[in-house]
């Protein structure tokens, strides 16, 4: 490394600054957000800094730099536009052993200032060793981009608790605590900005620890879950937090529609346990629920891990119901439903103001009762309908819609492996899917989009569907 990265603690510490310029003046504005006495050395400075030495923020020397006025100073920083100058400021502070910065010139300098990502009192900085400050801009800016506003309240909240927690807990057992209370919903209440709600969660979750703890391992003897969306398939489409989660889970508990390529994503040595069901099987939501409570009763961090969204026909409800019942702390993650990850990635929008305002999602199993709303309002083609798991039943979902008056005509499209390099599509209308879609062998999972946005292609954001285009969809160019 070029340079080692320390945080410099400067309340109440002596800083000098030489030069009274615009450079000059972003810089005492961060030594002042540190806490530093600031004396700036300048003949003359910019209006800033002179109001600043006004109000008593800073001291102003209106003289010429000279090594003297380094005497008692723990940094110093040289921000002229005169090389011969900032040379003699770097020749004094090196005399002295004083750590020095002279900007845009590192070879001057003993330290340099990074780009700062400022979420007080978490601090991240990024530095190109004063080799490309724009690249180190550009990192912030990622950076930034993925650190929640409130973040630096998170780290307050909780350092306001540690020692409630090293009184309440053993060592072993206050990494996982803490590992829950910044992955579960404390934090998100607290990021959230309801502090109070969030205080009142805490204060649970230390009991819960407290009671599950055994005293002579300090591990907790009660795990949680995460029940987690991984979903349509592609990896890079998981949340960050499903990322995070997925890295401290011991064990995960996945169904047939969570992708090779997500599970990749997981943990390595976490124990990975197959849930998946199959249409008409019995008993093995149930199963899954005992697998659920009796890892979690054993002290693991255990990961439902579901395709798609676990709330959006992921039986997620059903699984939270019977964790609450026995009070093991649930955390959910949600996922990209597969309606929205195959729309995203055959470019089909689900609404669009030309084609249709409103959109449902119907279980394509038709339920355990076959009950479903009013299949008039889902034969309107203004109506964009998706139905999940719909293969199996295309023939009969179909000659329902036809019943209900939707016309032969209607567009139709099926989407098998959304998001996956195996994706297909076929485009077609109810008057011709069932037949196409037998002709092109599609097998599961597969989603069925009924209504006009089923006829959209991407030309059609630019031009519309002409008449032609629109022949040659009900003929079939576009399978």
């Amino acid at each position: 490394m070029d340079y080692l990265p320390v945080f410099l603690r400067l309340q109440r510490q002596p800083v000098v600054v030489v030069g009274g310029g615009t450079v000059a003046s972003r810089k005492v504005s961060a030594l002042l957000k540190a806490g530093a006495q600031v004396t700036v050395i300048a003949p003359a400075v910019h209006p800033q800094l002179s109001a600043q030495a006004t109000r008593g923020e800073l001291r102003h020397v209106a003289a010429p730099f000279s090594p003297e006025h380094l005497d008692d100073a723990v940094a110093v920083i040289a921000a002229t536009d005169d090389a011969v100058v900032n040379g003699a400021v770097s020749r004094a502070a090196e005399q002295r052993r004083i750590p020095v910065n002279v900007v845009d010139d590192a070879s001057l300098s003993t330290f340099i200032f990074p780009a700062i990502i400022d979420r007080s009192p978490i601090l991240v900085a990024v530095s190109s060793a004063g080799q490309a400050p724009v690249l180190a801009r550009r990192v912030r800016a990622q950076i930034e981009a993925l650190l929640p506003s409130r973040l630096g309240a998170l780290a307050r909240f909780m350092g306001e608790r540690r020692r409630a927690v090293q009184r309440a807990l053993g060592a072993l057992g206050r990494r996982r605590f803490w590992e829950r209370i910044v992955s579960g919903p404390v934090a998100g209440r607290v990021l959230a900005g309801d502090e109070s709600g969030a205080a009142h969660a805490f204060g649970r979750e230390l009991l819960t620890s407290q009671v599950t703890t055994s005293p002579a391992t300090g591990a907790s003897s009660l795990g949680e879950v995460y029940l987690i969306g991984a979903g349509p398939g592609d990896p890079d489409l998981l949340t960050l937090r499903a990322l995070q989660l997925l890295q401290q889970a011991d064990v995960i508990l996945y169904d047939r529609l969570v992708s090779p390529q997500v599970l990749e994503r997981a943990r390595r040595d976490a124990e990975l346990i197959f849930v998946g069901k199959t249409h008409g099987e019995c008993g093995q939501q149930e199963h899954i629920h005992e697998l659920l409570l009796r890892h979690a009763r054993a002290g693991k961090r255990v990961a439902r891990l579901k395709g798609g969204d676990p709330f959006v026909f992921g039986r997620g409800g059903e699984e939270v119901e019977a964790l609450a019942a026995h009070d093991i702390p649930c955390t959910v993650v949600p996922g990209i439903t597969a309606a929205l990850g195959a729309a995203a990635a055959t470019m089909l929008p689900l609404t669009h103001r030309r084609l249709a305002d409103s959109v449902t999602f119907v279980n394509g199993h038709q339920g355990e009762n076959g009950a479903l709303p009013d299949w008039r309002f889902f034969a309107d083609p203004r109506h964009t309908v998706v139905f999940y798991m719909g293969l199996k039943s295309l023939p009969e979902i179909v000659a329902r819609l036809r019943t209900a008056g939707a016309r032969a005509d209607h567009p139709a499209a099926l989407i098998a492996n959304a998001t996956l390099p195996e994706q297909q599509i076929v485009r077609a209308t109810l008057g011709d899917i069932v037949a196409r879609v037998h002709t092109r062998q599609i097998a599961p999972p597969a989603l069925l989009i009924v209504g006009n946005v089923a006829a959209f292609a991407a030309m059609d954001a630019a031009c519309g569907l002409t008449a032609a285009a629109g022949a040659a969809l009900a003929a079939g160019a576009f399978a």
